[in-house]
């Protein structure tokens, strides 16, 4: 099992609050935690509880997968046109069978396999 980085786990914290727009303030306000500790938590030189990873997790609207370990969620809105243009193509099966490919090695890919 691989240990997280919280040097990094921060750095993708800071990413998406700014992406929002917010304040590190805006976040800690919404987490219940000092503006310092938010600091601390994106610096990665403290290490935050899992209560209060949640609550960050919950306030930026990302997956855990994505602040851990940098895997970003492919959004349904996405996927789904994805699978409508497919649906709509000539070759329908053609288009399935690479969209299968490519998801099998992105699959090997974030495995390390």
């Amino acid at each position: 099992m691989r240990e997280p980085d919280y040097k990094k786990i921060g750095q993708r914290i800071r990413q998406v609050r700014k992406a929002k727009g917010w304040s590190q303030g805006t976040l800690a306000a919404e987490c219940g935690i000092s503006m310092s500790f938010m600091g601390h938590i994106e610096r990665g030189t403290r290490i935050m509880s899992l209560d209060t990873f949640a609550c960050i997790c919950h306030a930026l609207g990302v997956k855990a997968d994505e602040l851990l370990w940098g895997i970003p969620e492919a959004g349904q809105a996405a996927l789904a046109g994805i699978w409508e243009q497919s649906a709509s193509d000539d070759k329908n099966t053609d288009s399935y069978m690479m969209y299968m490919k490519i998801m099998k090695s992105v699959a090997q890919i974030m495995s390390g396999a």
